[in-house]
């Protein structure tokens, strides 16, 4: 029989000739990567957080209403309890609305939500679900404070 090209049993070995203990050198070494030293990671955009001074009005607030909502709840003082726990809860209510502006400014959404400037359009049934949240916490709110009387 002839030659078969095909039968013939010379395979190539695919990687290098030279290898010193079984290990390739793959890349360059650090020193070369790296000339001025090491690698320093920067961020390029600032970190979203707020501030301190965008914080404390709405902790202080916050605190205020929640104090003002649970004492006439703990020491019932006859017939100003229920203005008192009114007054709190409207303070407790705008301290959550202007820490949830505070928070849009510098980028923050709720779960769920688009980012803002995004273009996209919020799922409904997100939406809903906040809204039906919100509308919950007030009924149960004012059905407490009502019960005050």
């Amino acid at each position: 029989m002839a030659a078969d090209p095909l039968t013939d049993d010379r395979l190539v070995d695919d990687g290098p000739d030279d290898t010193q203990g079984g290990v390739t050198a793959d890349g360059p070494a650090p020193e070369e990567m790296y000339p001025d030293g090491p690698e320093v990671e920067v961020e390029l955009r600032p970190q979203r957080r707020l501030r301190i001074w965008q914080l404390a009005p709405i902790v202080g607030l916050g605190a205020v209403g929640s104090l003002m909502f649970a004492f006439p709840l703990a020491f019932d003082f006859g017939d100003s309890g229920a203005v008192i726990a009114m007054l709190g809860l409207l303070i407790c209510s705008c301290a959550a609305g202007w820490g949830m502006m505070a928070a849009r400014r510098v980028g923050y959404t709720w779960p769920g939500l688009p980012p803002r400037g995004s273009g996209r359009r919020p799922d409904w049934r997100v939406v809903l679900g906040y809204v039906l949240l919100v509308a919950l916490v007030v009924v149960l709110a004012v059905w407490r404070v009502a019960r005050l009387r």
